[in-house]
């Protein structure tokens, strides 16, 4: 009888990936229990007019299994997975949309991102007031804002790690996330207004 198939919790995903490389396909399997969930979660809020997400996720894996050897493992598999799942969602959203204007080839956050931009601590008061505002306006803003406040606040990434699987600068990642952050304060106060004009 062959022993169950166990590897210690504590080993990185990017020695996964080493294993994988050299052949232990069993490992990939770690991986994939590692990520589908947040995957999952990232692919619902960001193409949340969607149903066919699961297929779309398990598409990023077999792209993730099929492109595994050209992965450099000194750098971090999860910027590396997910812009994989980015660059599936976005097509997605492209099928869904029937139009490429989500990727223009001028923009203007790029142009402006010479700054460099920090993450900024938020206080626990603007993080639940974030919160609310996301629960109710995330669908409401442009795709690349969107897509930026899901990363940040929602998957709990850095602008550095952003800026890696988006691949635009971090000054440009500051921009679409303070934009992003001035928008949904707009829909929500916009929402509340109309919710007390309705009472």
């Amino acid at each position: 009888m062959n022993e169950p198939y166990l590897l210690p919790s504590h080993i990185s995903d990017e020695e996964l990936a080493v294993r994988i490389q050299k052949g232990d396909s069993e490992c990939f399997g770690v991986l994939m229990d590692r990520y589908t969930e947040k995957l999952t979660r990232y692919g619902k809020r960001f193409l949340s007019s969607l149903d066919n997400i699961e297929d779309i996720v398990q598409d990023v894996f077999i792209k993730t299994f099929e492109n595994i050897q050209d992965f450099d493992t000194s750098l971090k598999f999860s910027s590396w997975i997910y812009r994989i799942a980015h660059n599936a969602f976005v097509n997605g959203l492209k099928k869904q949309q029937k139009s490429a204007l989500l990727m223009p080839y001028f923009d203007l956050d790029i142009f402006m991102s010479h700054h460099v931009y920090t993450d900024p601590k938020i206080e626990e008061r603007e993080y639940k007031e974030l919160t609310q505002m996301i629960e109710k306006g995330l669908d409401k803003l442009k795709p690349k804002y969107k897509e930026v406040i899901i990363l940040h606040f929602i998957e709990n990434m850095s602008y550095k790690d952003i800026s890696d699987i988006l691949r635009i600068p971090i000054g440009t990642v500051g921009i679409r996330v303070m934009r992003g952050k001035q928008q949904l304060r707009e829909i929500y106060t916009e929402m509340e207004i109309h919710e007390k004009i309705a009472i």
